[in-house]
């Protein structure tokens, strides 16, 4: 399978009057995406003749049927495609237009005039309205289509680095291929799949719902966002809307877990629940497996250089509220390495940086090399061949049973007084009380003070919360200062957002 769009026309012929994808407009089936898709490519195609390479496509849309649809058109086009917010800050738009510097954008008329003040250069906009008319012509695409190889762009999904310009990085068709395979082969996914889609497409825990239901004809239901301002209405969308498979960011969880709902709200034909993107506290955990037992419950990890998903931990025991979750093994076709310092091998239990190799590495960051070459580096433990590996940045530990249990991140690993502190280590100490839902912690380099939002609905004590500490965290990591919220700030992918956290302590 060169491309990983071919998944679409095997299911298109297995499956082609089925859901492929419900949202709050309507349902579309494999056969209608598939044919709608082609007209887009075509028209992607006509515009492109005359130009040789890639034309990443990026779809200025909401999250939606349409942009699913434009998605597989860019891919029948030969071309990767490049999700955005339809949100997006025109300024942070710009910077990826000036990074892509060619290419296409497809969006509805009324988007399109958030346009008019931004420097297209050399990228054609292309009305989605326009585009989904013009006749598909199928020969055109696929001849296309069978010169993509494994190792050509299927998405450019841009993040931001540490100085908040965007970064695109580029995954190859062969790491969605093998990864949408793998999650057929362990978690035993097939047409018989629903699933309920949380994560925004710009964000790259959507591959495991598109390609899941791209590869096995399952039905991906795009949850309303408006739903994840009110958890507690989740566990009865999931249940009327028959979503037997849920993949979500531990956040949107643990607001469930809080809302009370899961103990009165059965949901017989949900199956399956995993999470991925940030640490999942025990606590909220334990609270899912009390009410909803009979589930499998897997904790993913995977930066997004990694196709989503590089390790894994089906939850095969019961953990106390301050024992680290292990996020496991490393999936098929991967490998992980915990170095040290000195480019060692850690011993277990020694913490070192999270380093992958594997068929899922991204081929790098979107025109840009410099940045490429210091995150995608030769392995120092091969020396017989270039074996490439990306740093994660990510600090984590081998248990003596051989799963690899996260610490946290390199750059929120601090010194304090001559003692090195995991700032991760704090949130999970701080989650496992009873009266704190959710927690963040931040270090203050101006102060150097160690800060801790506290999600609560009581007025908490920072004398009283850290003798309740002391019996978890060494004295030395306790916090100097406790800021109460009713709710901490999100991100548009529903995590914790750190960097608006930190902005509020300068503004002090």
């Amino acid at each position: 399978m060169n491309s990983a769009i071919m998944m679409l026309e095997e299911t298109a012929k297995r499956f082609g009057e089925k859901t492929a994808v419900q949202d709050g407009h309507g349902t579309i089936c494999f056969s209608t995406l598939r044919e709608t898709a082609l007209s887009i490519a075509t028209g992607i195609l006509q515009s492109d003749q005359g130009r040789d390479g890639i034309s990443p496509v990026i779809v200025y849309l909401p999250k939606s049927i349409e942009s699913l649809v434009c998605f597989a058109g860019a891919l029948y086009s030969g071309n990767p495609y490049v999700p955005v917010d339809s949100a997006i800050p025109l300024k942070r738009l710009q910077s990826i237009l000036d990074n892509m510097k060619s290419g296409h954008i497809i969006a509805r008329a009324e988007l399109a005039k958030n346009l008019e003040g931004v420097r297209l250069g050399d990228i054609k906009l292309h009305l989605y309205e326009e585009l989904i008319r013009i006749p598909a012509d199928q020969t055109a695409a696929m001849n296309k289509v069978a010169q993509v190889i494994d190792s050509d762009p299927i998405y450019i999904m841009y993040t931001s680095g540490s100085t908040g310009t965007p970064k695109g990085v580029t995954i190859p068709h062969r790491g969605i291929v093998d990864y949408a395979d793998w999650l057929r082969e362990t978690f035993h996914f097939d047409e018989n799949t629903v699933l309920g889609n949380q994560s925004a497409f710009y964000f790259d825990n959507s591959a495991f719902d598109i390609y899941t239901m791209l590869l096995t004809g399952a039905t991906l239901n795009i949850i309303p966002e408006v739903l994840f301002r009110f958890p507690a209405k989740l566990p009865d969308y999931l249940a009327e809307n028959k979503i037997n498979t849920i993949f979500w960011v531990p956040t949107v969880l643990i607001a469930v877990a809080n809302s009370g709902a899961l103990e009165k709200i059965e949901m017989p034909l949900l199956k399956k629940v995993l999470f991925c993107g940030e640490a999942m506290p025990n606590s909220k955990l334990n609270i899912w497996r009390k009410f909803q037992p009979d589930k499998l419950y897997a904790n993913l990890y995977g930066p997004t250089e990694i196709t989503d998903v590089c390790t894994y931990y089906i939850v095969d025991r019961e953990f106390a509220d301050s024992d680290p979750l292990p996020i496991g093994r490393a999936c098929r076709n991967m490998r992980a390495v915990i170095l040290t310092e000195d480019d060692k091998p850690a011993a277990a239990g020694e913490t070192g940086e999270l380093c992958i190799l594997g068929s899922a590495l991204s081929r790098g960051y979107w025109n840009a090399p410099e940045l490429t070459r210091k995150a995608f580096v030769r392995n120092p433990l091969c020396k017989e061949y270039d074996d490439r590996m990306y740093r994660t940045g990510d600090l984590a530990y081998f248990s003596n049973e051989g799963l690899i249990v996260f610490v946290g991140r390199r750059d929120c690993q601090i010194k304090l007084r001559g003692n090195r502190i995991e700032l991760g280590e704090i949130e999970t100490a701080a989650k496992s009380l009873p009266e704190i839902r959710n927690a963040c912690v931040i270090f203050d380099e101006a102060r150097q003070e160690i800060v801790l939002f506290a999600e609560t609905d009581v007025e908490l004590q920072l004398r009283k919360l850290n003798m309740e500490l002391r019996k978890i965290i060494p004295a030395y990591m306790l916090p100097a200062r406790l800021v109460c919220l009713a709710s901490l700030p999100q991100t548009p992918n529903g995590k914790i957002d750190r960097v608006l956290l930190k902005s509020s302590l300068l503004k002090e």
